[in-house]
């Protein structure tokens, strides 16, 4: 079978192609530019492209078995200076593949969507039943509810044979992002996080988990049917406590989500001045205070057979690579050393 991928040079979609290769598919994946695809392997078709410019992805996409449409702007922080570019990628440019998908009558197709496109829940779990309503959070979060649910559903509801799987937060080697969720960790290992709120509740994914569940979206999710393809929801005190078991690295002062909610009250209006520090904008201070995903998976599990690695061995993968990057090593392996001598 033959795929074409956007979004190929991101997380998410560097490990689907890696899990497309393992299992003898042959992949096409788009890249704006040849230079970003450098470090997908050879066996790849990579073709450069725009997933808002239809006619640059017409000859790449005819003829494939199926398409998996990853490709999206994520940054929680910097959105509200950021909305035009995210309407635009992440809503234009879902509708600009889905239609394209649309007109070369590919036989099945996957979208990435996220679980923030659902409201916050305090105690409820979040599952196919609940119904959609527009986040006002994170411009990430309001445009993927947009392509989601103004998009993807009435052209699902057209005829649209397409599957939506909804990941969590997901980290793992090969991150090549800066800010956001990485730039938590990187916080962390280099002694940079001032401090953490309790009650960030959310699935915390490990990459290769949420990879596998994309091909098993494409090779049993029932067109139409949205997938939470996420694991088991935890405080991101227990994520951080699960770090320092493996790192040694301490984690930071934990405090009420109140500090965080007044940190981003402050901040709104500190930004109309000045442009704060990476990962204290407002938009960040609120992401960690309010958001809780208690999601049940049960669906993707009983349909799919979807499984997640227990969460102490994702995090040793990925700090084990996160810390042997060239701008980590040596201030997350200093602290290390300094906490093992103690």
């Amino acid at each position: 079978m033959e795929y074409f991928v956007t979004g190929s040079t991101g997380l998410i979609g560097s490990h689907v192609i890696k899990e497309l290769l393992a299992a003898g598919h042959d992949v096409v994946a788009l890249t704006r530019t040849l230079s970003n695809a450098s470090h997908l392997p050879e066996a790849v078709t990579v073709v450069e492209g725009d997933i808002t410019e239809k006619e640059s992805m017409r000859d790449a996409m005819t003829g494939v078995d199926g398409v998996f449409h990853i490709a999206a702007w994520f940054y929680v922080g910097p959105g509200p200076h950021n909305v035009e570019k995210a309407e635009r990628i992440n809503v234009e440019g879902t509708r600009t593949v889905l239609e394209l998908m649309e007109e070369l009558e590919i036989p099945k197709g996957v979208y990435t969507s996220t679980l923030g496109v659902y409201p916050f829940r305090r105690r409820d779990y979040i599952d196919k039943t609940v119904a959609p309503e527009r986040p006002e959070s994170a411009v990430y979060y309001r445009t993927k509810w947009e392509a989601h649910y103004e998009v993807a559903k009435p052209m699902i509801g057209d005829g649209l044979p397409l599957v939506i799987v909804q990941p969590g937060i997901v980290y793992g080697p090969g991150d090549k992002s800066y800010g956001s969720i990485r730039g938590l960790f990187q916080g962390y290992l280099q002694g940079n996080l001032p401090m953490i709120p309790r009650g960030h509740y959310v699935p915390w994914d490990h990459v290769g988990d949420i990879a596998n569940g994309h091909l098993r979206a494409m090779e049993q999710g029932i067109p139409g049917e949205t997938y939470i393809i996420s694991g088991k929801p935890r405080d991101a005190v227990d994520v951080l406590e699960c770090a320092e078991e493996i790192t040694g690295v301490p984690i930071p002062r934990v405090v009420s989500p109140k500090v965080f909610a007044g940190l981003a009250s402050i901040m709104g209006l500190v930004e109309r001045i000045v442009t704060p520090p990476e990962g204290f904008e407002a938009e960040s201070l609120r992401f960690l205070t309010a958001v809780r995903w208690p999601v049940d998976n049960s669906k993707a599990t009983e349909e799919l057979g979807i499984t997640h690695r227990p969460l102490k061995d994702g995090l040793r993968d990925y700090l084990e690579w996160e810390m042997h990057q060239p701008n980590m090593r040596e201030d997350a392996e200093s602290e290390t050393q300094e906490v093992a001598r103690q």
